[in-house]
C-alpha cells in the first residue's frame, strides 16, 4: 500500500507521514530527502548547477521509481511535486490513498513564519508580506493539489487526529 501526502509547505507532510509510518509499521519516505541522496546534492544546489528543468526530470524520474516499489510505504512529497510534469497523474495512477492535507493561508502563514530560515523559498519575506505570498501560491497550486483523492482540513488539528482521519478513508475504501 501507499499513502501519498501532498500539500504546501508547513502543511504538515513531513510530521504527519513520519507518525503515520510509525503507527503502521510501514517504510516512511520524504520525496525531497530521496533527490538529495540520489543526486549526492542538496536541492538548491541541483537547481543552481544543473537548472530547474533537470530538477522536475529526476524529480519524476524518482517519484515514479518510489511509487512502483513493492513495499507498504507512506510518501511525503515536496510542495511543488504535484504540480508538474505528470506527477499528479503518476500520482493518481499508482495509489488511491493520495492526500491534500490543506491547511488555511493563515494557518500556513504563521507555521512558516516560524520556519524561515530552513525554507529558502520565503527566507527572505517579511511576515507581514507572507499570507500574500502563500495565497498566490495556493492559488496556482490548488488546482493539482485538488485532484488528490481525499483532502483533510488540518486546521487546528493534532497530527494524531488526521492520522484517524487518513486511517478511516483508508479503511473504508
Amino acid at each position: 500500500m501507499k499513502i501519498v501526502l501532498i500539500g504546501y509547505m508547513g502543511s504538515g507532510k513531513t510530521t504527519i507521514g513520519k507518525k503515520m509510518a510509525d503507527k503502521l509499521k510501514f517504510d516512511f519516505l520524504d520525496l525531497d530527502d530521496y533527490i538529495i541522496e540520489s543526486e549526492g546534492m542538496a536541492i538548491r544546489d541541483i537547481f543552481k548547477e544543473k537548472g530547474e528543468l533537470y530538477f522536475r526530470k529526476k524529480e519524476h524520474e524518482y517519484l515514479d521509481e518510489v511509487l512502483t516499489t513493492e513495499q507498504n510505504l507512506v510518501l511525503s512529497t515536496g510542495g511543488g511535486t504535484p504540480c508538474y510534469g505528470k506527477n499528479m497523474e503518476t500520482i493518481l495512477k499508482n495509489t488511491p490513498n493520495a492526500f491534500y492535507l490543506r491547511v488555511s493561508i493563515k494557518e500556513l502563514a504563521q507555521r512558516l513564519s516560524k520556519e524561515k530560515e530552513y525554507r529558502p523559498l520565503i527566507k527572505n519575506i517579511p511576515d507581514d508580506d507572507l499570507p500574500e505570498f502563500v495565497g498566490k501560491h495556493l492559488f496556482e497550486r490548488s488546482f493539482f493539489y485538488s485532484k488528490a483523492a481525499h483532502t483533510i482540513m488540518c486546521d487546528n488539528k493534532e497530527p494524531e487526529d488526521i492520522i484517524k482521519e487518513i486511517e478511516v478513508l483508508i479503511t473504508s475504501a
